[in-house]
């Protein structure tokens, strides 16, 4: 069965939504490369109940009246690319990690740029927030929305904290 797929507006372009079965698959940027997140074939699904929840939650996070999402989520990529994306995830609204930290935090020190080619191929852009990732010197660093729609998020969520 192909992936649910729908597209809404936000203040930093229009976003993709694709849906499985089990979860939200992807959050793509209007000008998403297609190499980068690799998906099965998608159809045209407005009403997928997983989509019409993300909206929703994805419209409060940008109208400021949201800081947690609540979706299941239907990770697709290596058991790396999870444990990093899996890291995205326990960052705080509000806060930042850099790079290195995560590396830390999955016992790899060195393992800098591998988690900076994970993070820029997570799928599921804003509710899993690779954008709360910055460079060791607290630098905004690529983003696949691009660096406007990273600091733009970045101001939405408030003071950052490098920890």
């Amino acid at each position: 069965m192909a992936l649910a797929r729908s597209t809404m507006p936000s203040p930093i372009g229009e976003l993709t939504l694709i849906a499985s079965d089990s979860g939200l698959v992807a959050v793509l940027w209007e000008n998403d490369n297609p190499a980068r997140v690799r998906l099965e074939a998608t159809e045209d699904a407005h009403d997928h109940p997983v989509i019409t929840a993300a909206k929703a939650q994805l419209g409060d996070y940008f109208a400021g009246k949201r800081e947690v999402f609540d979706l299941p989520l239907d990770f697709r990529g290596t058991d790396f690319q999870k444990s990093v994306w899996a890291q995205l995830l326990a960052i705080p609204f509000g806060e930042t990690r850099s790079y290195g930290q995560i590396a830390s935090a999955l016992g790899n020190p060195g393992g800098s740029r591998a988690v900076g080619a994970a993070n820029g191929r997570n799928p599921i852009s804003i509710i899993a927030p690779c954008h709360r990732v910055v460079g060791a010197n607290g630098t905004l660093t690529g983003f696949a929305g691009g660096l406007e729609a990273k600091a733009f998020l970045l101001r939405l969520e408030g003071p950052r904290t490098l920890l």
